[in-house]
């Protein structure tokens, strides 16, 4: 990897000659270790490629993004190098319209558009609402992210960890809850998939199927059983849809290769 990459990236398993990258964006407050287990479940071609955002890790020296917008910026400056093979992007919750950014990033910087975009978890852009107002009081949010289910819920409910992870928890929440898509943004023409957990009520079937108004490609969505953070229970379910996907996607693109071939 170039630095950029490699300050942007973590890769917990080596794959020499991937195929594929599937690179996954963490929720509000996430960070990568929670993709660290995905690549042990697909296959052994697809490089999982796990984002760190600014702040939290072996980056927490560093400023917070200012927006979804710049920090969508700095990751497609870094995935540049990596456009060599095909990409797909996976976004949870916040992570769902970083995900949406940097796809449309990669369209007009490079001329790429990944082979598959899967959000999870999150309203469409349009529909997610514009404040960038959270409780002042920590009590007050802490109990927000515990009604979430927040995959932090550990290192909140440990006072030697809270005064660590919370800084970066609401920098991202109020990253979040500012973010505004612009009005003029083509369509993706990737495949677009939405999932969410069927249990989760910031996210409803009818903010899901409005996603649909971002693609010009192939739109499905899929719910599992579980709350906002569905996919830590349901992750043997969930990266076997993703595999499946992205097999198929693979082969088709060998097909389409294989005919303009030999029409040359």
């Amino acid at each position: 990897m170039t630095d950029s990459a490699a300050r942007w990236f973590r890769a917990y398993r080596a794959t020499p000659e991937p195929t594929l990258r599937l690179v996954c964006f963490p929720h509000a407050g996430g960070a990568p270790t929670a993709y660290r287990t995905w690549a042990g479940a697909l296959p052994k071609d697809v490089e999982v490629l796990a984002t760190c955002y600014p702040g939290r890790q072996d980056r927490i020296g560093e400023p917070f993004a200012e927006s979804v917008h710049a920090m969508a910026d700095g990751i497609s400056t870094a995935l540049g190098p990596l456009t060599d093979v095909p990409l797909a992007l996976f976004g949870h919750s916040m992570g769902s319209v970083v995900a949406h950014e940097v796809a449309l990033r990669l369209r007009t910087r490079y001329e790429v558009s990944p082979v598959r975009i899967f959000v999870s978890g999150s309203e469409a852009p349009h529909r997610r609402e514009r404040s960038a107002e959270q409780p002042e009081d920590d009590t007050a949010f802490l109990a927000e992210l515990r009604r979430l289910g927040h995959s932090s819920l550990a290192a909140i409910d440990d006072p030697l960890l809270l005064e660590l992870v919370l800084p970066s928890i609401r920098a991202d929440y109020r990253l979040s809850a500012a973010y505004e898509p612009a009005a003029d943004a083509p369509r993706h023409s990737a495949p677009l998939v939405a999932y969410a957990g069927a249990e989760d009520g910031d996210c409803t079937p009818a903010d899901l199927a409005a996603w649909s108004e971002y693609t010009s490609g192939a739109f499905e969505t899929r719910t599992f059983p579980g709350d906002h953070f569905y996919l830590q229970d349901q992750e043997q379910q969930l990266l076997a849809h993703i595999s499946g996907h992205l097999q198929s996607d693979l082969r088709l693109r060998q097909v389409l290769r294989a005919a303009r071939g030999s029409r040359t």
